[in-house]
Order: structure tokens, then sequence, then C-alpha cells
């Protein structure tokens, strides 16, 4: 018989199979994270709200049968969840509930999930560490000591930890790929317009996309299962039919063809990280694949790049947030001017704020040809870069993030150098392709075990094939297996 106290390390194919088998039930889970939670959650702080009620009404009535059914998932806090806050961590928006369910939300329920809490990020998600949050910093599970990633930071530490069985982040430039390789877990970008964005709160339209983070791969292609496809209400979403995710899995790679960029093996990369990865590279050799190594020409443009387009977008997108029918609003003001100067100017973090400048100085009168314009066409140059390699290749690896988890306010005075933690990833978005973060082992630094992430990247609405190699790999090894060290028990 399955102790409670075990629940919440068990990943969503194996939680299913005793909720199926009536070993436990659905509110018997909900109960054993919350005691979880209260148990990690002052170490890590990955949650900013947890609503155990409405989660344990849900868990009353849910069909187990269901894809997902009796499945607790944490969320990000800029997906809507109806009745329950959505803050995107800025204290623009302390105060906002949600009055309906995000489409991925809605698709989530319907295959049977249930949403438990949001998740701590970066305000707007803008950020890489989950410490420009307005609320909190997250805490990495591994050493409490360094970040956990981010933006979607509060999802993987809670993820990682054990505290949610699965998580939502969203992927703007590695949002969901990098903290999932600081916090040892997977993580699952989509190609672009796989997955509606209607009900999450914009960051860069162009490039925002949502997707899991789970324990395995398995748990990622189920949830990936239930929340793409066509939405009407998105205008971006393609109308591409959706494959079972989990097919393929089991699959050997003989065959394969994988990309290794001579752009992706630079200086200034951790050294264990190449270690890993490397070992990682021969590994998938032993599975069958082929190493082809190739080159993505214009990989060096693509940061600036990212950083014009994804700042005018933001400029753009959070001009709504004026305090005037919702939101912060700021006290005694003079005028209509002056309140918008000031709800903005005390609503909004520094980060955000620093974003927002940007950008619209990429949009103004005079720059927008120079940089905005510029900036798009070089775009179009790494879409092409990619679809040049997937000519030669059926998939791309590369490591995930640059270097394992840096301290907590090692950066925070350094944006540049906190920008280069999206070095590996942030050119998947630009080009629309899909990309997935899977734990490959582990760097020593100052006695912390350090989780490593492999990047696999596929080509757009090929995530069938990124999950099979992912899960090929990660069945062969033992990584995603081993727990950081926090209490392993509810009873430790």
């Amino acid at each position: 018989m399955m102790s409670l106290s075990d629940l919440p390390a068990l990943t969503i194919a194996d939680l299913q199979s005793h909720l199926r088998r009536k070993e436990i039930s659905p509110s018997e889970v909900i109960e054993s994270l919350r005691a979880r939670i209260e148990q990690v959650e002052p170490k890590i702080d990955a949650y900013l709200s947890i609503d155990f009620d409405a989660a344990l009404k849900e868990a009353d009535r849910v069909n187990v049968d269901l894809p997902l059914g009796g499945v607790p998932i944490a969320v990000k806090d800029l997906i809507n969840v109806a009745g329950q806050p959505c803050t995107c961590g800025s204290k623009i928006l302390g105060n906002y509930r949600s009055p309906y369910d995000a489409s991925v939300i809605q698709r989530l329920r319907a295959a049977g999930a249930i949403p438990l809490g949001k998740t701590n990020m970066d305000e707007f998600a803008m950020g890489s560490s989950t410490e420009n949050s307005s609320f909190k910093v997250t805490r990495n599970p591994w050493d409490v000591l360094r970040v956990p990633g981010g933006s979607s930071g509060g999802s993987a530490a809670a993820v990682a930890a054990d505290a949610a069985i699965a998580g939502l982040g969203t992927d703007t430039g590695g949002s969901i790929r990098q903290p999932a390789s600081l916090s040892g877990v997977v993580g699952v970008k989509p190609s672009y317009g796989r997955v509606s964005r209607f009900g999450v709160t914009a960051f860069a339209s162009s490039l925002d996309q949502v997707g899991p983070l789970t324990k395995t791969v398995r748990d990622a292609a189920m949830i990936m299962n239930a929340m793409a496809g066509h939405d009407r209400h998105d205008s971006t979403s393609l109308p591409d039919p959706v494959p079972d995710y989990t097919k393929d899995l089991g699959r050997d790679l003989k065959g394969m063809k994988l990309g290794v960029p001579k752009e992706y093996r630079v200086e200034g990369i951790h050294p264990q990280i190449s270690s890993a990865v490397n070992a990682a590279i021969k590994q998938l050799e032993s599975l069958g694949a082929e190493i082809v190594h190739l080159s993505l020409p214009h990989t060096d443009y693509g940061i600036a790049v990212y950083y014009f387009i994804a700042t005018a977008e933001a400029s753009a997108n959070l001009a709504r947030f004026d305090g005037v029918r919702y939101g912060y609003r700021a006290k005694n003001a003079n005028d209509l001017l002056d309140h918008y100067g000031r709800a903005r100017g005390e609503g909004f973090g520094e980060e955000v704020k620093r974003r927002i400048i940007l950008g619209t100085y990429v949009l103004s009168s005079g720059y927008y040809d120079a940089y905005y314009v510029r900036a798009q066409k070089v775009r179009e140059l790494i879409r092409q870069d990619f679809v040049n390699a997937f000519e030669k290749c059926d998939a791309i690896i590369s490591p995930t993030s640059p270097e394992p988890a840096f301290k907590l306010g090692e950066r925070t005075a350094n944006p540049l150098a906190m920008y280069l933690a999206d070095i590996f990833t942030n050119t998947a978005n630009l080009a629309g392709i899909c990309g997935i973060s899977v734990p490959c082992g582990f760097a020593k630094v100052n006695g912390s075990q350090l989780p490593i992430g492999l990047q696999i990247l596929g080509k757009s609405l090929d995530e069938e094939r990124i999950f099979q190699i992912a899960h090929a790999y990660e069945q062969s090894t033992d990584w995603h297996k081993a727990k950081p060290p926090l209490p392993a028990r509810l009873n430790a």
C-alpha cells in the first residue's frame, strides 16, 4: 500500500496508476502535497499563493480515468486561473484576481488536472533568476543560497523539491528550459503557436510559449497532449493536428542524426558543464544516434536581437497596466498624467522599467528602422540558420545553460551578465522552434552538487522527435532520479 508521505515524490505516470487502482484518492494527493509544501516551502519560497480548498473541491469530483485525472499542477503566476491571484510577480497587480481560466487551464481541467497554486516568477517574466519578483526570492532546492533560474523559477523549484507533481511555466527566451536545467528537472518550450497563449499575460507576444516543468520526459509529454492544439481565441495558434506525444517514447535512436553546432562550444562555458554535455553526446551515440557537426553562423547576434525585439514588445504589452481599471493606484495624484507616471513608477520593479525604457527607445521615431527593423531582419537570418541545420540533422544538441546555478544576489547589479544566462536558449524562441532540457549530470561547486541540463532542439512542430530523444537519453541514465538535499520524506 502506498504511504501518503511518498506521494509528493511520484511522477504523473506513477501517481495515475495508484489513483486508477483506487489505492489513493485525489484528495489524499492534495493533502500529502499540503504537508510537503508546509515542510519545504519555508526553505525555497516557490509559491505566491495556494488554494487548497478549491483544489480539494475539484479533487472530490474529478474523474481519475481522464488523461490527467487527479493530478495537481502548480501554475506560474502569469497564467490566469479563475478565482486565483494573477500578479505576474508584480506589485502593480498585487490585488488582482482572475475572473477566468486561460485556455491551457481549461484544457488541463478537461483532462482532469487540478490547478493547485500560483508559483513565484521574475516580474512579468523578465529575468533569469526569480530574484526580480516583487514579493519574494525563490531559492534553489539543491543549494538554498543559489538561484533556481528564471523566470519560471517558482515552478522549477517546486517540482524539484517535490512540492508539486508538475508545473507550468512560460518560455520567452529560455524561461522554462534554463530553470529546468538549474533545478534539475525536465522543461519543454513548445514550438511557437503549438500551445494557446490566450489568458497568459504577455511579455513578448512573438516569443512567449507555455510549457511544462516535470520530473520526467513522459510526464512532460502527457501534459503537452492535454495542452497543445488550435485555439480560436489565439490568432497565433496553429491549426495543425496534435499527435500523441507519448507514442514514440521507448523507440530507439538508430538512424537519428543529432547536430552539434560549433557556435555552442564557446569560451566561458563552465568546464563541468562541457564535460557533462560531451558525456551525454557519447551516450546518445551509444544509443544509435549519429553525431553531425554543423554551424549556426548568426548565433552571436542572438542576445542583441532578442533584447531589441523582446523589450519592444514588452513596452507595447505593458502599456495597458496604468492603474486605472485595476491594479496598483498611486495615492493623492495631482492629475491623470501624474497618476500614470506614479502608478507605473511605483508599481513596476527596476528590471521591468529598464526593459520598458529600452523597448520604447527601440520603437521611437528615428530609431525604429535602425534597431527594431534591423533586429527583425537578423531574426530571419537566425531562423534560416536552423532551417538549414535541420536539413542535415533531426535535432540539435547543446548545453541548456553555460553555467550551473549562481548565488543569490551575485548578478542583480549586472544585468548584462544576467542576460547571458540565455545564450543557448533564446535563439530557439527567435526561430519559433521547440526545445527541451533534460538532466544530464551535476557540477560540484564549493561543496554543492548543482544540476546540469542537456538541451535538445527540434524543428517547428517536431515535439514528438525531441520527446523521443530526450526520453531515450533519460531512461539510459539515472540523473533524473536524483533528489536535492531537502528532507526526502514528510516525516524526515
